[in-house]
């Protein structure tokens, strides 16, 4: 089945952005252009593929984000203002999952990026690259060593800068505009984190935890630079490449569908891609595209009134995501995030130093370190059931360290966080449809917690999270965990039921397979399986099988 281009509903203002950064049809119908590339999805993915294909002066690439622009907005700018970014936002798509079976049927907010950048632009900016293992299985998988960590860490460096100057992340072949990994704040508790490195047994320091080697307990290091945030949107759409003149980015453009070029009628605005269209509306929206286009699984759609055009079982399926607990302790300071927090004098203060000089507490995110741990050797939780691990260097679950207590603290107290979070899940959810409007959303089960897997190994996480605290580094100052008063097995889970969520990481809903597979929506070159002129640059490309022992679930 030959070349695809989209269709797309456009909600349109009446100004025209700086730059080739356009937000009305009319301005981008003047140009008549034609287009070798469409990217759907200004987003994590999108503008790198964008500023990559347009190094060549012989593209013409057209970028289609559904949000608005970045530009001005603060609370996607400083970064300790990203605990506001979301959700209930402008540059939110405002999702809501499904009722969470494995957390007392819970439904919860699904932030995603509405905006230029994507969910880089509205994300926690914590950089992690994951374990080499984990990359190694996606090339065991897929038959492609392509997508191995040797094969990729090349140009994973290409993405990052450092004032560092050393370890396997920190290369000097480097491109300009992107994040700058260091933390430029002091935190009055970093001292405490790295003496419990040295005081505790099964907390080791790791300088790098980005090297392909994770456990350990190690700084968070952030996409930021100059003090504010680095986006897909801010470095690979920075002043430098948005001038280029084959490069254009349309704001407000919803994609709905693509359509097979030899069925076109009648369509409002159509844009043509003269060489691919591709998808980068991340693990949400390039499920809801493809699915209301007619490809997916063809009996689901058709009973929806959505004419099957390509039986592809596997599009939506196999989402897989972090679930996340926000465990909290009372601490004896008053230097926590709460300070400023009721206090609109020193917030006021703190602003006004970042305004003027890029500097003081506001340039950081909360996090301050981070931790990647493993459930002990000896459980018995593996013995039942497969290790969903890549393999023993790879974590079982994260420990995200901060100085205050992250979200609305209570009127009273003074926090530390120690959160737990599961990074590697068994536990599969899905992005399903509801109706044949492709304005409708789509129905997001991420699963969180749908496992027994998943649940030992959150608990396990809250319970090395309170260990973690009873290092001598901590004596006098942490006074007990907030919120979880029974830190038995069984009061854990109930605290886990009822407080768990997700810490938005949706992949797999459009999983690469081998060549020729059965299952699987993208080849590992990241073509749409049996079509031409379609491809898919996100993460919901990203392979997790369930257990190696186990086949793939379509």
């Amino acid at each position: 089945m030959a070349w695809f281009l989209p269709i797309v509903i456009f909600a349109l203002s009446a100004t025209l952005c700086s730059g080739v950064i356009l937000d009305n049809i009319a301005d981008l119908n003047k140009l008549n252009l034609k287009w070798d590339f469409i990217i759907v999805g200004g987003g994590n993915a999108g503008n790198v593929v964008a500023n990559r294909l347009s190094e060549n002066p012989a593209h013409n690439v057209l970028v289609l984000e559904a949000g608005g622009s970045n530009a001005d907005v603060l609370d996607i700018i400083v970064p300790f203002f990203c605990v506001q970014a979301t959700p209930n936002t402008a540059q939110d798509w405002n999702y809501t999952t499904t009722p969470q079976v494995g957390l007392n049927n819970r439904s919860m907010p699904y932030n995603r990026g509405f905006v230029l950048g994507g969910s880089s632009s509205v994300n926690y900016m914590v950089y992690t690259r994951g374990s080499k293992e984990d990359f190694n299985r996606w090339a065991d998988i897929t038959g492609d060593d392509g997508w191995s960590w040797d094969s990729l860490v090349p140009y994973m460096r290409k993405t990052t800068t450092t004032p560092l100057g050393s370890s396997t992340l920190l290369s000097t072949d480097l491109t300009a505009s992107t994040p700058c990994l260091s933390p430029d704040f002091p935190s009055p508790i970093d001292s405490l984190v790295i003496e419990t490195t040295t005081q505790l047994e099964g907390y080791p320091f790791n300088l790098d935890m980005n090297s392909g080697f994770p456990l350990g307990i190690g700084w968070a290091q952030a996409t930021v630079k100059d003090g504010a945030r680095s986006s897909s949107a801010t470095s690979y759409l920075a002043p430098e490449f948005i001038a280029r003149p084959n490069l254009y980015v349309l704001l407000h453009a919803r994609v709905t569908r693509v359509l097979e070029t030899t069925d076109i009628h009648g369509q409002k605005f159509t844009l043509t891609a003269e060489k691919e269209v591709i998808l980068s509306a991340g693990s949400v929206g390039t499920p809801n595209i493809l699915m209301h286009s007619g490809i997916g699984n063809s009996s689901t759609l058709a009973k929806l009134g959505i004419t099957p055009v390509h039986n592809l079982p596997s599009v939506g399926q196999n989402l897989s995501d972090h679930s996340i607990v926000f465990l909290s302790f009372l601490v004896n300071s008053n230097n926590t995030f709460e300070a400023a927090e009721r206090n609109a004098t020193l917030a006021a203060q703190q602003f006004t130093e970042w305004n003027t000089s890029r500097t003081g507490p506001l340039v950081d995110i909360p996090g301050s370190h981070v931790g990647w741990l493993r459930v002990p050797d000896n459980s018995s939780i593996f013995e039942e059931f497969p290790d969903p691990a890549a393999g023993p260097n790879t974590p079982h679950f994260e420990l995200i360290i901060s100085n205050g207590k992250v979200g609305p603290p209570p009127p009273t107290g003074n926090f530390m966080s120690v959160i737990p979070v599961v990074v590697s899940p068994a536990s599969r959810g899905s992005v399903t449809l509801d109706s044949n409007d492709p304005i409708a959303d789509p129905l997001i089960n991420p699963n969180l917690v749908g496992t027994e897997v998943d649940l030992v190994i959150m608990r396990e996480a809250v319970k090395s999270a309170i260990r973690f605290t009873t290092a001598p580094a901590w004596k006098d100052y942490v006074i007990s965990p907030f919120g979880l008063n029974d830190t038995t097995d069984a009061g854990i889970d109930v605290f886990i039921r009822e407080n768990a969520q997700t810490i938005y990481h949706p992949v797999g809903t459009a999983s690469m397979s081998p060549r020729g597979a059965s299952w699987g929506v993208v080849d590992p070159d990241l073509t749409v399986k049996g079509l031409s002129g379609l491809r898919i640059a996100d993460l919901s490309i990203v392979v997790r099988r369930l257990f190696e022992a186990l086949p793939f679930t379509c």
